[in-house]
């Protein structure tokens, strides 16, 4: 079975609601993505067989194909075919698993997996509708932050550990920009104002100066009484990522030097009221495929959808003693989870912390809406 290399792994720098990002379309901004990944890679663009992409909300601006109309609007040649994918939180994690999966099964030499999501411009839930009455009758469909209430109660988790993770988070973030930890994954995204073009390279959600006390002060955003507030959740914000995967042979015929390469992935499915705790089994099932532990894995990423729902997940696998190790760099608290775009955000981030350690194995994983749940592991080459 040939690898799935990873040869190079870009996002934008990930915008506030309704900030620098928030006058680019989608499709747009994720041209300018993919045209960043190419080019830094100096390869040509008709040599990317398929682009899959993911995006949740598909619908006005991101309707229509987004994954094969963002390398149409880059300039692409129309031989290089696109489709989109929702698996929500987990989209462009999945989109790297079909990606790696057509590598693997041979049937495609040259994948850019990718994602996009602008949060500020297509609301998100504007693409559901009325819920089915045999779902309603069989399962409790909630709101996610319901979910992370429950999550919180049932996990013995306090307010006050919530915000600590998430002003934590923050931290995190601030100090990977001021170290330009960032640089090597972000492409400078062109912004136009009426006069000129401007450069935007920063991410400008993370917070500083955000304090303990000011997260306490945020009400619940869910119950009354609730645990859960804006700040101890993920940022709704716009941004876009993509991921260039390829077979041996064909980084060798295009002079191209792999980072990495997927060596597994693993899902999961859970009860859709609770929904938000299949993290540990996902990653479970992709380190037996693998063949590896969590001792072996130097970093992991894990989606911050909620605070409650990294906790949970260090509670659940026993690694509550290696905080630094997982999502070293803030996460989507601080840095924003832009849906359809954050499984190949944290592809990125992933490998340039495995580089910067200098170690060898990592993880990434996501919960998803209505009770599932995806890991990948990475091997740094």
């Amino acid at each position: 079975m040939p690898d799935a290399l990873i040869i190079d792994a870009v996002r934008s720098p990930i915008g506030k609601r309704d900030g620098a990002l928030s006058k680019i379309r989608g499709d747009e901004l994720a041209g300018q993505i993919l045209n960043g990944l190419v080019e830094r890679n100096d390869l040509d663009p008709a040599q990317v067989e398929d682009v899959q992409m993911g995006c949740v909300t598909q619908v006005g601006e991101q309707g229509w194909n987004i994954g094969r109309m963002a390398p149409l609007v880059a300039g692409w040649p129309e031989t290089v075919c696109g489709t989109t994918v929702d698996r929500q939180c987990g989209s462009s994690m999945q989109t790297n698993f079909n990606a790696a999966a057509a590598i693997w099964s041979g049937q495609l030499d040259v994948v850019v997996s990718a994602g996009v999501e602008m949060m500020s411009r297509v609301p998100m839930g504007s693409n559901g509708g009325d819920l089915s009455d045999k779902l309603t009758d069989r399962w409790q469909i909630v709101p996610q932050g319901i979910s992370a209430e429950v999550i919180a109660e049932e996990w013995g988790l306090s307010r006050e550990e919530l915000d600590e993770y998430s002003l934590e988070s923050h931290r995190r973030a601030i100090a990977a920009i001021d170290e330009g930890r960032f640089e090597r994954e972000i492409v400078p995204v062109e912004l136009m104002n009426p006069h000129v073009g401007v450069l935007f390279g920063v991410d400008e959600t993370p917070r500083r100066d955000t304090s303990v006390e000011k997260l306490a002060s945020l009400s619940p955003a869910f119950i009354p009484d609730g645990k859960v507030t804006a700040g101890n959740s993920s940022q709704i914000c716009d941004g876009a990522a993509a991921v260039l995967i390829t077979s041996e042979s064909a980084a060798s015929r295009l002079g191209l030097e792999a980072r990495a390469r997927f060596l597994s992935f693993g899902l999961s499915g859970v009860d859709p009221y609770r929904m938000l705790h299949g993290n540990p089994e996902a990653c479970a099932r992709a380190l037996e495929r693998a063949g590896l532990a969590w001792d072996d894995i130097a970093v992991i990423e894990v989606n911050e959808a909620f605070a409650s729902v990294v906790l949970q997940f260090l509670k659940d696998t026993g690694l509550e003693d290696r905080r630094e190790d997982v999502n070293p760099n803030g996460g989507g608290i601080s840095l924003g989870h832009p849906l359809g775009a954050t499984g190949a955000r944290v592809t990125a981030t992933l490998l340039g912390e495995l580089e910067r350690r200098n170690e060898r194995y990592g993880v990434a994983c996501m919960c998803i809406g209505f009770g599932q749940a995806i890991a990948g592991v990475v091997e740094r080459l």
